[in-house]
Formats: C-alpha cells, structure tokens, sequence
C-alpha cells in the first residue's frame, strides 16, 4: 500500500489591509497671503461675494480689499481689458466693501445694460405707457442681427411710449470711475414698420446726475415710414464721448404709433434697444 501524504495546517487567508482613514481636509488658511490670493482669484465673483467672504475675518479682509480684484481684471487680455486695468488702478474706490467685486460679479462694461430689450419677457422690465390699443409684442418680420431674440414690441394708432431708467451704480460702477473721463456710453435701437402699414418713431435718452439733473441727451425723430415699405428696418445709434462729471443714471424712453390710424397694432416695432459702457480706447 502507498503512503499517505500528511496534510499540514490549513493556509490563513491573508489579513485585510486596513481601511485608509478620511484625509485631512485642506486648510487654504494656512497659505501665505500673497498664494491664498492666487488661489482665490481663481473663484466666480459671485461666490466670492456671497460664500467666501464669511469664511473668516482673513478671507473678507482679502474679498473686501482691491488686490485679490486688480488680479481677477488683470487677466482679460482682451483690448478693453487692457484698457480698463491701468483706468481701474487710476480711480480706485473707497475702502470697505468691496465696490470691485461688485464690478467683476456684474460686468458692466461692454454689455448690453437694458432688460428684457426685446420683449422676449413680454413688457417686464419696462415702464409702459399704452396708446390706442397698447403695446403687444410679435415676431419680427426683419431679422435685426445680433440681436439675443427676434421679438419686438408694436405699437398701435396712438403714442406708445416705454422707459427704462438705468442705476450706473447698481450696475456695478463707482463714481470715481464713472468721472474718469475715459468712459462712453453706446446707445442704440431698432424700429421698423409693417409692409402695409406706415409709422412714426421717436427715441430720446438722457444722463443724468444724483440730483435728476439731466446733463446730457440726445433725441431722435427720424422721417416717419410710408405704407407699402417691403417690411423696413432701421437702426438709430448714438455714442455719448465726452461724459460730464457726476453722470449716475442712464434714462432710455422711445414711442411711436402707426400712420394709418388702424385699430389693433400696426405701428411702429422697436426691438433691440441698448445701452453699452465702454472704456475709450484712445
């Protein structure tokens, strides 16, 4: 008879590696300023605002100071950008809280500063005066380029007017800069006419001071269209340059009704409407 082979212990299975414990969380505070700057430069405006800023007594130092923002601006390497960096350090504003961040959370140079400016929100936004059977808002029968939707506002067989009256301030710029003299303010506004029916126009914008003084304007009442016009379409611009001191308000009001006196909405169809702040670039 052959031998039997002796069986030996049985094998132990091989103990568990143990469970790697939680990481340490990191502690952006620990970093010298000058880093923790860098890297909260790299954060949107708006948290840095709203959520950083109560992290502790250091972060809203840095949020409500002007360095960590002359950094944020400093990285538009675009021509306004240029532009608006060595302005910005010129007219820097007061201490405290942070009037440059509210400028980098609102970005109010170079964008379109009217709500609603094609009636894509109905009439909100908007004071509104109704004439005749008001203002409603249709598709446009010209496409207007550029523009973020092809809606417009119609008027009818008396004057419609609308306004909107624009805080300078609120919209994110301080006055030191508003009274650089190196700003402009673009204004500009579409109007047409249906093919069957005439219209009248007008646009009138003002600037104005703290006090509701009007220091500038301009007024346009271009010659009225003529029934059977092939749906035409027109813009009227204007750029105000050389911005007196202590402009605070931007006051953009247009109207217009229909030539034919119709009952329904035949007049005058304004879309696009704007209102831009631009830094001079010479």
């Amino acid at each position: 008879m052959g031998a039997s082979a002796s069986k030996g212990p049985p094998a132990r299975a091989p103990a568990p590696e143990p469970e790697p414990g939680p990481e340490e969380a990191l502690d952006l505070s620990r970093l010298p300023p000058e880093l923790l700057l860098l890297v909260l430069s790299h954060v949107p405006p708006r948290a840095l605002l709203a959520r950083c800023r109560r992290v502790c007594r250091g972060w809203r130092a840095l949020v409500d100071g002007q360095a960590l923002w002359l950094v944020i601006l400093a990285r538009d390497h675009g021509a306004a950008g240029r532009a608006l960096l060595p302005l910005a350090r010129r007219c820097l504003p007061p201490a405290g809280p942070s009037l440059l961040g509210r400028f980098c959370e609102r970005r109010p140079i170079g964008r379109n500063l009217i709500r609603n400016p094609c009636g894509q929100e109905g009439l909100q936004k908007w004071m509104v005066q109704h004439g005749g059977d008001g203002w409603v808002v249709e598709e446009n029968l010209t496409a207007v380029p550029g523009a973020p939707s092809q809606t417009c506002f119609v008027t009818s067989y008396r004057w419609c007017r609308k306004k909107q009256i624009l805080d300078l301030e609120e919209e994110g710029l301080w006055p030191e800069l508003l009274d650089s003299g190196r700003l402009e303010i673009c204004v500009s506004d579409w109007w047409g006419a249906r093919h069957d029916c005439g219209c009248m126009y007008q646009l009138l914008v003002e600037l104005i001071d703290a006090n509701q003084v009007v220091l500038e304007k301009f007024s346009a009442a271009p010659e009225p269209i003529q029934q059977w016009n092939n749906h035409a379409c027109f813009q009227v611009t204007h750029v105000f340059s050389n911005l007196k001191m202590g402009i605070r308000f931007v006051s953009f009001e247009h109207c217009g009704q229909d030539t034919q006196l119709w009952a329904g909405h035949y007049g005058a169809r304004v879309t696009n409407s704007s209102v831009i702040v631009r830094v001079r670039l010479s």
